[in-house]
């Protein structure tokens, strides 16, 4: 199964780098990432298919309202996740990491699965480690921060305590 795995990001990779997939994937992703989980009950991504996805559960960094993000994350190999603002290569930060650098404390789900996290930005030579980690799970994925034209905030999500099953809303089961 990792080898086709292997095979199929190899040959996505590179339509992700493309500019009708970079202007229709923020609109068309989010929308059936967001129905699939309502359908499953939270525990299906069509992302995840791919690559290690979760949705990250945050509080707006302005409206202080309960928000929820589809991403892909790398494992860091003790436990944590390492996500990527890259918002497909758009010159702005997405909303979340405004998020987290506010309101560093978030929840996240994995097929369904909930975990409380302290989120902390990546800096310095750590920056360089976990873009290492990424591209090995997503060849070409930096190629979002230099199209971007901005530094992309990269973050570390420290599980605090687990909480069980949590649905699409992010709630509790």
């Amino acid at each position: 199964m990792t080898i086709v795995v292997d095979v199929v990001r190899k040959t996505v990779a590179p339509l992700t780098r493309t500019r009708l997939f970079r202007r229709s994937a923020p609109v068309v992703l989010p929308l059936v990432e967001r129905r699939l989980a309502a359908w499953s009950r939270g525990r299906v991504q069509l992302s995840a298919l791919l690559v290690p996805s979760l949705v990250l559960h945050t509080i707006g960094a302005k409206s202080g309202e309960p928000r929820a993000s589809e991403l892909m994350y790398t494992p860091d190999g003790l436990g944590r996740a390492i996500v990527a603002g890259t918002s497909f290569a758009r010159d702005r930060h997405p909303a979340w990491t405004y998020n987290l650098l506010a309101h560093p404390d978030a929840r996240i789900a994995v097929h369904g699965r909930g975990l409380a996290v302290r989120a902390s930005l990546i800096e310095g030579e750590a920056r360089e480690t976990a873009w290492a980690r990424i591209e090995r799970q997503w060849p070409g994925y930096r190629a979002y921060e230099r199209d971007s034209g901005r530094v992309v905030r990269l973050f570390l999500l420290q599980p605090v305590r687990e909480l069980g099953p949590i649905d699409a809303a992010g709630e509790r089961g």
